[in-house]
């Protein structure tokens, strides 16, 4: 591993540039790569955005959006990118599995790449990290990054700072996560007072949802929701079918798990639902209960300790038995 000191010199001059951040981006993910990206634009570098897939609607306002390009839909463009990249910064993701085809291809670029993530157990494919697991989302470890490692705070711009304050606020649940600490609301007061327009931010994430997700949710919560009192637990489960039924696409299911954690009493939440490829599974917990565990262990997956993320190439409803059984083995927990 190379020191950050000799990733500030290699910075010092223009070089060519991917950020790239992991399947299915959400706020963070978006956010970190984009602000990273109007930082590095304005000092003199070549920079490409590539993700690895298309990502929600209500992220497409961001500043540098149009930028972007998605390697599902670009390949041989991104592809000629990251071989000619000096420097590839890999934000919010800390495993080349989590960039699928994208991955192989980072891992055999010439150019050094750069981790900057706050997931547990990283893997050692990178040359350079900015890495901690008690940062609240990427977005506040590309801010620290700017400010501290780089000592180049008065560089930060109004879209620099629109885009971090959007990772952040939307990975800290809009700053009411453990994780959003003292220190990450100082950083929120910095980026509002740069220009970020918080109220606004808000908006465009969480009050800009189609009628059909509206109608989807409402479906999920009147008529896929079960309490599993007996262990404290809640699931939503969605098929296929009604994924068509709804016009359902890339973000409308986001946060859905959110509402099932919301029952009075419950300490764990899936959302689990049958995508194309496989059974995506999305698990949320309060405090102490290891949600991370769980997927890590019978599902392919991890993330941190109350927001965890898996996959199973079981069917459906198989799937659901098998997160079911696993309920006993945690019974102590659930029911502290």
């Amino acid at each position: 591993m190379l020191s950050l000191s000799e990733l500030t010199d290699l910075l010092a001059t223009p070089q060519k540039i991917v950020i790239t951040t992991h399947h299915k981006p959400d706020g963070d993910a978006m956010g970190s790569s984009l602000g990273l990206y109007a930082y590095l634009i304005q000092k003199g570098h070549h920079v490409k955005v590539i993700t690895p897939t298309d990502y929600p609607y209500f992220l497409h306002w961001l500043p540098n959006n149009s930028d972007v390009i998605v390697y599902t839909e670009n390949q041989q463009d991104a592809e000629v990118y990251v071989a000619e990249a000096a420097l590839i910064f890999c934000l919010d993701f800390n495993t080349l599995s989590r960039i699928n085809e994208l991955g192989e291809l980072i891992r055999n670029a010439d150019g050094y790449k750069v981790m900057i993530d706050h997931h547990l157990e990283p893997e050692d494919f990178d040359d350079f990290r900015h890495w901690n697991i008690n940062a609240c989302a990427a977005a506040q470890l590309v801010y620290d990054f700017i400010v501290n490692v780089l000592n180049d705070g008065a560089s930060m711009t109004k879209d620099i700072a629109t885009c971090l304050y959007t990772g952040i606020m939307t990975d800290s649940g809009s700053f009411r996560f453990p994780s959003a600490t003292s220190t990450v609301y100082r950083i929120g007061a910095d980026l509002i007072d740069l220009g970020a327009e918080h109220w606004r931010i808000h908006q465009q994430v969480y009050d800009n949802a189609t009628e059909s997700r509206l109608r989807f949710l409402g479906h999920c919560l009147t008529n896929k929701l079960e309490v599993i009192r007996e262990f404290n637990t809640a699931i939503i489960t969605v098929n296929a079918e009604e994924l068509k039924q709804f016009d359902i696409v890339t973000g409308d299911t986001e946060g859905i798990v959110n509402y099932a954690l919301s029952v009075n009493g419950i300490k764990l939440a899936a959302f689990i639902i049958e995508r194309a490829d496989r059974v995506k599974l999305s698990l949320r917990s309060t405090g102490e209960f290891p949600a991370n565990e769980i997927c890590k262990k019978y599902f392919n997956g991890g993330g941190h300790r109350n927001a965890a993320g898996g996959a199973s190439d079981k069917p459906l409803e198989e799937t659901v038995q098998i997160f079911k059984s696993l309920l006993k083995d945690y019974e102590q927990q659930l029911l502290a």
